[in-house]
């Protein structure tokens, strides 16, 4: 359903709503309620907008605070990008979903074909190389018992209890399962949920073919979608707010009142969606909830690790996966090429740590030399170990811990004109951006619901 089409069998007076957080949560639920035709104003404490998925300026450089890689499955991010004018052929690079290792590791080189499922995977299977014939029928045997459970489990438990019932390969499970559980979930697979890991695989491997693809951005995270939708947001009658931090948010007999330290006080409003980080629920409805609307989650960081060459350094792709091993300082699990992304970023290369919390213990220029070291020696490459310049950036709290059952709220709360949106809410997915954009529409819509009333 399009967002349009909202408003299709109730046509009222448009309401007055706002949308407390600019990220990619928030920015979805902004865009669905200005195309239903609702008056809105997005709020952001920051000026920058896009929450933990945004560009940063750091000594005049325009630096993502995290790579991320989206699905051919995210239809929903897809879907709002394009209402809001983006050209996602564009601003999205499209690979075949793969998993390579550099000629220095003892990796493997898989990329599926571009043949309609399930071919596309079985091809790909048949032609990797560096996977000998057992992890081959491991993953196939992972494929099929997956398809024939319909991805369900009847009770969670972790990843690596999931891979041990399927009977993995220690080889399959360090250079596939391991990376693409850390990088999908931010947690570590023994302690990671694996039935949320079993959607992420269903909505992607055992989906159409172009579900699997990986999407990677072209432009900055905040110019890929939160500033199309501020822009979509005020072209419909709406304004943006940025550099204004909310405080309280509070009952005014049917409305309610934001309030901020801010001068020009903001308007009452009909409705509010708070997409805030999830930390910040309880504090700002502390005058509304009789109880905790949001409990308390655990979290885990990640960090990137930007690494400048000179403009002529090319990696042979513009991305790899890297085995980390930390116990020799090796904490990278992907690299990124940005200079195959933005020409702009010549030489650039992003290196991602996911769960980095004994990474970050390090002091930031060791770990950057760490890093460095353990690219040029994947690489085969001696002179990326000297970088020109480097820059680390941790996001301490990216993204929660996803454990098995792990319980998380909804959109919908007790009060009338009052939603939830966030990637922290109940999901088929982790802390993801697609995660975030789906609720944001889910809050949307449910606010509609009710105002129409």
């Amino acid at each position: 359903m399009c967002a349009a089409a909202l408003r299709s069998d109730h046509v009222l007076a448009p309401r007055s709503i706002a949308v407390v957080g600019a990220g990619w949560a928030g920015c979805a639920a902004a865009v669905e309620l200005s195309a239903a035709g609702h008056r809105v104003t997005l709020v952001e404490s920051s000026r920058l907008l896009g929450g933990r998925a945004r560009a940063v300026d750091v000594n005049g450089h325009l630096l993502d605070n995290g790579q991320h890689i989206l699905l051919g499955a995210y239809t929903e991010s897809l879907r709002l990008m394009r209402v809001t004018g983006l050209d996602t052929a564009r601003a999205l690079l499209r690979l075949p979903l793969q998993m390579r290792y550099p000629p220095g590791c003892d990796g493997m080189d898989f990329r599926t074909s571009r043949l309609p499922a399930p071919w596309h995977m079985a091809l790909g299977l048949w032609r990797a190389s560096g996977l000998e014939r057992g992890d081959k029928l491991a993953l196939l045997r992972f494929s099929s018992t997956a398809r024939w459970m319909d991805w369900r489990l009847d009770v969670d438990c972790s990843v690596d209890e999931l891979l041990q019932r399927f009977d993995q390969t220690e080889r399959l499970i360090r250079l596939m399962w391991r990376p693409l559980c850390i990088a999908a979930l931010n947690t570590p697979p023994d302690r990671a949920s694996a039935q949320i890991f079993l959607q992420v695989l269903r909505d992607s491997l055992g989906a159409r073919r172009a579900a699997s693809d990986m999407l990677i951005p072209r432009v900055d995270l905040t110019a890929l979608f939160p500033q199309a939708a501020a822009g979509f947001v005020t072209q419909h009658g709406g304004e943006l707010r940025a550099g204004m931090p909310i405080r309280r948010i509070a009952r005014a007999n049917d409305k309610w009142q934001l309030e901020s330290d801010t001068p020009n006080a903001l308007p009452l409003f009909d409705g509010v969606v708070v997409a805030t980080p999830a930390a910040q629920v309880n504090q700002l409805l502390a005058n509304v909830a009789t109880e905790a609307l949001v409990p308390a989650f655990d979290y885990e960081p990640i960090t990137t690790c930007y690494l400048q060459y000179s403009m002529d350094v090319k990696l042979d792709a513009p991305l790899f996966a890297l085995i980390d091993n930390p116990a020799a300082g090796e904490w990278g699990q992907f690299v990124f090429d940005r200079g195959q992304l933005d020409s702009r970023q010549a030489g650039l290369l992003a290196v991602v740590i996911s769960v980095s919390s004994e990474a970050i213990i390090n002091d930031r220029e060791a770990l950057a030399a760490q890093v460095a070291a353990q690219v040029a020696k994947a690489c085969e490459l001696p002179q990326l170990a000297r970088p020109e310049w480097t820059q680390v950036i941790s996001e301490k709290r990216a993204t929660f811990s996803c454990t098995p059952s792990l319980q998380r709220p909804t959109e919908e709360t007790p009060y009338r004109g009052l939603a939830l949106a966030g990637d922290y809410l109940a999901s088929d997915y982790p802390a993801t951006l697609e995660s975030a954009v789906r609720s944001g529409v889910k809050a949307a819509r449910l606010l509609d619901g009710q105002l129409a009333n």
